[in-house]
Order: C-alpha cells, then structure tokens, then sequence
C-alpha cells in the first residue's frame, strides 16, 4: 500500500506541480486539489498486480486501503499541513528539489512519511473503538513491529526444513526430523509466545546481516527489550483486535433470523397502523418538532444532489454502476418503519444495516440495492467508498444505527 500510494503520488504531482502546493492559499483548498489528483491516480492504477495485492489479512487489497487512507487524510487537514511544511522547508534549501537528480525520490519519501504517521493514527483510532481501550500512534508503531514479526516466524515455522536453524534458534533448541509441536501449535498470533519474538530479533543479524527491531540502538523498542511480559501482554492485545475485527461483518450469522424477524414484524405492525385509524407509533407521537422532521421521508439524502458525479465516480471506483447511488435512493421504501428511523443516515449507513441484520441476499432487497456483479448488498468496503469514509468509520456509524433501531424496540415494548 506504501508503494502504491508513493506511486499514484508521483503521478498526481505530474499534473499538479508541487508549487501550487506552497502557495499562500488555505490549506483546505490544496488539500481538496491534491486528493482528487491522488484518488484519479489510484483509480487508474486499481488493475495493477501492486493494487490487486492483499493488503491485509481481512481480504482488502491494496488499492481498497490506499483509497480509504486518501479519504482519511482529506478529513485530516492538520497532517497535510504538516506535509506542506515539510515539502516548504525542504524547497527553501533546494529550491524545487523534486526537479532535480533525485528528488523526485526526495518527494516519494516526505509523502511516505505522511501516510505512514497518518495510517499510526488511523489505527490507533480503530483500536480505540474496537477494544476501548486507550491507544497512542507509537503505540500502533509497536503493535505493528510485533505483527510483522509473528508473521516472520509463522512463514519460518511452516517451512521449517529450509529454515532449521534459524526455527531451532528461535525455539531454543535443535530442530528433529519430525515436524515440531510448535510449528501445529501457531494457528494465529495469540499462540505465539514473547520469547520467539526475542530470539526471533536476536537471530535476524546471523541469518540476514541486519539486527533485528529489539536489537538495535534505536529506543524506540526500548520497554520491549527483554521485556517478555509486556511482549506477550500486547500479543494477546493484537490477537483480541484481530479477533474483533474480523468478525464484525460476519456476527449477523448467528441471529440473522431474529432480528429479520423483529424488522419484518415492526414493517407489518406499522402497516397496519397506518392503514386503520391508529395515528402510528408513541415514538412519533410524543418526538418534538426536530425529530419530526428526522422521520420525514423527504430528506435532503434523498434529493438530486450536486455530488452525483462525485457519487458515481466513487461507485465506479468500486466496481458499482455509475448511478448506483441514485437508483438505490430511489428504489427505498421511505415509508417503512426502519427507513424512517434511520432517515438520518446516509444511504451506505443504511445499507450496511441491512446487510448486518439480514445478509447480503435477503429476497426483500430491491434490485437496484444489489451490486450487478454478485447479486448481494455491496460489501462493507464498497459501501466505505461510497460513504467516502474509512470501514472502520463506517462499521461505527453502521452499529450506532443499530442501537437506535433496538432502542426504539425496546421502547415499543414498554
């Protein structure tokens, strides 16, 4: 994902000089030029065996995630800033370094730098709302050393005859013949244990001619350096976050009928209430003007909108018709209960409920909701890209809506 996003950089900057970015104009407005360069680029790149690529063990690709950092960044103005300062210092002392022998790899690596501290922050956020716990960007850092360090020994271990020697050191003892006990031991991260991580660090001088993380000069490791506790304490951390993340889109399975059951259930009881003399539920009845006016049907969401290009070259981008968004709009029972409900939320939000309560190919599902290509709910990414928000954004806002709907359940039921 580094690569790509330095990549379609380089390509955004062939049109957009760099200068623009320094002239004395807000800082939003160089923000919004340089994304939408950044995001062309992406797009023309999305083929690319490079963008194709896994990018994460959830099933993203590179392109996905490049895509949703870019998203990211333009919410965050005070990284770009940051960056626009360091490209003004570095052009002080070289005047246009980027058009000189090397600097265009100068300027690769400033916009590296930039989205490796926005992806720590990034993280450490998503931590934050998945575990609830607090998270700092350094920390993300050493989340991430560890991480790459057990999947370093997870590929060693599964090929333990090539790399006997390094495996036995790493295990603290010699390798036999027969597969090693630990080697069908480590199915995930949480498996494995702090002094692998250590010995691991330790070989990687005699086996590749670099010192491994834990030793080094640098502190940046220095409360992890033989310090096995706190190494298994945030192993266990990641294999938890791991855990957490991974099932969040598929945890509808397990009561996808009950809470079918009760959507279908409040859609017929509303029904019904509308058609007799019954004025509809307490909820409405008692709600002041202002959230009245949530529950009407006519909702700017649904109104032709300026940013229908934008929302068709998002869709495009995702392999979604160009004018998905409109005709997703438009095939929406606005008179149902839950659309009302969620009247509030964008039209992805609403969809990703959707997709957690009933799954992906519920027969009540218009066809126009229905990507072409599976004939299912667009993925949790795609409806990220349509939001232009990040997955992890969009799961919160989608489980946020979710409370409300179970909320006003509950206070049907009083």
């Amino acid at each position: 994902m580094r690569k790509l996003l330095g990549a379609a950089s380089l390509a955004a900057f062939a049109r957009c000089d760099p200068l623009d970015l320094l002239d004395p104009v807000p800082g939003d407005m160089s923000l919004a030029l340089y994304v939408d360069v950044l995001t062309e680029a992406l797009h023309a790149m999305r083929s690319s065996p490079r963008a194709q690529a896994a990018g994460n063990s959830y099933g993203d690709s590179n392109a996905e995630l490049a895509w949703l950092l870019a998203c990211e960044l333009a919410a965050r103005p005070a990284d770009w800033e940051a960056f626009r300062n360091a490209i003004a210092s570095e052009h002080a002392r070289a005047p246009a370094f980027w058009r000189q022998p090397g600097g265009e790899a100068l300027l690769r690596k400033k916009v590296n730098d930039m989205f490796a501290v926005l992806r720590d922050k990034v993280d450490a956020d998503n931590y934050q709302a998945a575990c609830g716990r607090p998270c700092s960007p350094n920390r993300i850092y050493a989340y991430r050393m560890l991480d790459t360090a057990y999947g370093e020994i997870a590929r060693l271990f599964s090929g333990w005859r090539e790399h006997g020697a390094q495996v036995g050191a790493i295990l603290g003892r010699p390798v036999e013949a027969s597969v090693p006990i630990e080697v069908r031991q480590l199915q995930s991260i949480a498996a494995c244990r702090p002094e692998w991580i250590m010995r691991w660090s330790e070989t990687l001088e005699r086996f590749t001619g670099s010192a491994g993380p834990l030793h080094t000069r640098s502190k940046r490791f220095d409360s992890l350096k033989n310090n096995p506790v706190k190494i298994g304490e945030m192993l266990a951390e990641i294999g938890e976050y791991e855990a957490l993340s991974g099932n969040r889109d598929g945890d509808w399975l397990h009561d996808q009928e009950s809470a079918g059951a009760w959507l279908e259930d409040y859609w017929r009881v509303l029904g019904e209430s509308e058609q007799g003399s019954a004025p509809g539920p307490d909820l409405i009845l008692e709600a002041g003007e202002e959230e009245l006016d949530a529950f009407s049907p006519a909702q700017p969401d649904e109104a032709p909108s300026e940013d229908e290009p934008l929302d068709a070259a998002r869709a495009h981008s995702v392999s979604l018709p160009p004018g998905f968004v409109r005709m997703a709009r438009a095939a929406e029972d606005a008179g149902s209960w839950s659309a009302r409900l969620l009247a509030g939320e964008s039209l992805p939000v609403r969809l990703a409920v959707y997709l957690k309560l009933m799954g992906s190919m519920d027969d009540s599902y218009p066809d126009a909701w229905r990507d072409p290509a599976t004939g299912a709910l667009p993925t949790m990414a795609q409806l990220a890209a349509l939001d232009d928000v990040s997955l992890p954004t969009l799961r919160k806002r989608r489980d946020a809506a979710i409370a409300s709907l179970y909320a006003a359940h509950e206070r049907e039921d009083e």
